[in-house]
């Protein structure tokens, strides 16, 4: 008898428990949710419940939820943001039609979902995840959503939450901050994504672009330092026919980190947890530096951090005001040196670890290539720029044109960071910067040759001597020079240089009868002033040691150079 007893109260409270534990997480359309109770999510993750910002000294109550663990209890979600409830007096039902309602004093709704489903058995649950979720109770399946709170995000981004746009309903989800620490009501810095051709993730400021990510090349961001290796979390960019968005999960269920957005400083911070100190460590912040801000440094400007003065044009561009620019007023960016004369032909020069221009009227393709992408791009007269959509892959993959002014680039000094940028400039601009550099070759070849023509002499003066001091040989230069390397080539060089720097232009040889002096094995002319000053007569055979024969292997003497 006593037995029977025993199980039975076993039983009851085996029953009592399993509701008591399958409700902590949830109501149903018979229940409510007062001022002063929480839901817990299964895995104590998070609560849902009634609260007052920790600033506020007000009677204002919002609906929200907030990290159950955290002893300040750090808030992610909130309903009621534009209309807050004065007093304890608000209650969370779902009504006969499955919405949801805030109501104050079950009567005025201070908030409430915009869509009704009819299912037999509403029921509204808190999961680990932070979401707020309405589903049929029926069904078995928990991943199906009538409705959502991550739809609808406030200041915050958890992990798993999708930040973006469904193209087939063109239903945006983005965040917007609360306008103070006291007032969880939306304020005007809003991240979300910028649908203008390429997509990209877009911090605004009201109607106004603040800060740009760049485009989405792969691997990243463009506009982002590369932090795939972080031990936290994992991230990813998903575009396709139904929808584009940007979505982060976490590398282990024992971390937690967030994403928030901060309208005192207009930056977007990203947080990670630490259990031992219990706080909030900041990971990241984006703008993260001056070069962040979108436009700094106007149109067909680079701006580089590592710089003064950060703002600089691009290659085959000048400042469009000069004396502004020179004052640290970029906004008139830089115009083209040369003007573009596409029928003639203009040319593309490449902008290495740069992020990508800001989308304005850009054409993408996902499967060209970018010799194609090249070819497409210097078809189109309007066509300033263009580049691999991925650079992934060895050679990359896809291709995104420009047109109009380059706006919002910014120079990266790490080559896993940022993108290649090919640009057009006028053919005759290229054609000038290649002469550039042959001529400053031509100046600087013949310098560094008598430098290093003067450095052999020292080193031939000072291995003779060492030879002859261990009582070698007449032939101690020679054997020295021999073992030093080729020689005979270097000190060819030399006499070719010296050629180039002749007093009279018309006694300098030309560039094509340089190339072919280097290759060949020809008596050279004797170069006069100032040449001559380092030189006493041709370069000639240097007899070999063993025999009065010239060497086979064209070795020269030393002995021709003589300082003077």
């Amino acid at each position: 008898m006593k037995m029977g007893f025993y199980f039975y109260i076993v039983c009851c409270f085996l029953i009592f428990f399993s509701k008591a534990s399958t409700t902590i997480d949830t109501i149903s359309r018979s229940e409510s949710l007062t001022d002063g109770k929480t839901l817990v999510s299964n895995g104590g993750s998070f609560a849902l419940g009634f609260f007052s910002p920790d600033t506020s000294n007000s009677n204002n109550r919002y609906l929200g939820i907030w990290y159950h663990n955290d002893p300040n209890q750090t808030v992610v979600w909130v309903a009621n943001r534009i209309n807050p409830i004065n007093g304890s007096t608000g209650v969370l039902k779902i009504e006969s039609s499955g919405k949801i309602v805030l109501q104050v004093q079950n009567t005025t709704a201070v908030w409430s979902t915009n869509s009704t489903v009819s299912v037999e058995d509403p029921v509204l649950q808190l999961l680990d995840s932070g979401n707020l979720v309405l589903r049929d109770g029926n069904d078995i399946n928990p991943e199906n959503h009538l409705w959502q709170s991550f739809d609808y995000p406030s200041d915050t981004m958890l992990p798993g939450m999708k930040i973006g746009v469904d193209l087939r309903t063109s239903f945006d989800r983005r965040l917007s901050a609360w306008k103070n620490w006291d007032d969880p009501s939306p304020g005007d810095l809003t991240y979300g994504v910028e649908l203008e051709g390429s997509p990209e993730m877009v911090l605004m400021k009201g109607l106004e672009k603040y800060y740009l990510t760049g485009l989405w090349i792969g691997s990243g961001f463009s506009g982002v330092r590369d932090v795939r290796s972080n031990p936290i979390f994992d991230y990813d960019f998903v575009w396709n026919e139904t929808e584009i968005y940007f979505t982060f999960s976490l590398k282990s269920k024992s971390l937690m980190s967030r994403v928030v957005l901060n309208q005192t400083e207009s930056v977007r911070k990203r947080y990670t947890w630490n259990p031992e100190s219990q706080t909030w460590e900041l990971f990241s912040m984006r703008p993260s530096d001056y070069c962040d801000r979108y436009g700094l440094c106007g149109p067909n400007g680079n701006c580089d951090y590592n710089k003064l003065p950060v703002c600089q044009c691009l290659t085959g561009f000048r400042p469009k005001w000069p004396k502004r620019w020179n004052t640290s007023e970029y906004s008139g960016g830089c115009i083209h040196i040369k003007p573009l004369n596409c029928q003639t032909g203009d040319e593309f020069i490449t902008i290495r670890r740069v992020k990508s221009p800001a989308i304005t009227n850009p054409w993408v393709h996902k499967t060209m290539n970018l010799k194609e992408c090249k070819a497409e791009c210097s078809r189109n007269c309007s066509c300033m720029a263009y580049s691999n959509l991925d650079v992934t892959g060895g050679d990359g993959s896809g291709c995104a044109m420009w047109f109009g002014d380059l706006v919002d680039i910014k120079q990266f000094q790490s080559d896993s960071d940022g993108m290649d940028l090919y640009i057009r400039v006028s053919a005759s601009e290229t054609e000038l910067k290649k002469k550039a550099k042959v001529k400053l070759a031509i100046i600087l070849a013949p310098v560094i040759a008598a430098l290093l023509g003067l450095l052999l002499v020292v080193c031939y003066i000072r291995g003779t001597r060492r030879k002859l001091e261990e009582g070698k040989p007449s032939d101690a230069a020679y054997e020295f020079l021999a073992e030093t390397g080729d020689v005979p080539e270097l000190l060819r060089s030399i006499h070719i240089s010296l050629l180039c720097v002749q007093q009279h232009p018309e006694e300098r040889p030309s560039m094509s009868s340089v190339v072919l002096m280097l290759g060949s094995h020809n008596e050279l002319p004797s170069p006069k002033q100032p040449g001559f000053l380092f030189y006493n007569k041709p370069f000639e055979a240097y007899p070999s040691p063993d025999n009065n024969e010239s060497s086979s292997r064209n070795e020269i003497s030393l002995s021709t150079f003589e300082a003077r």
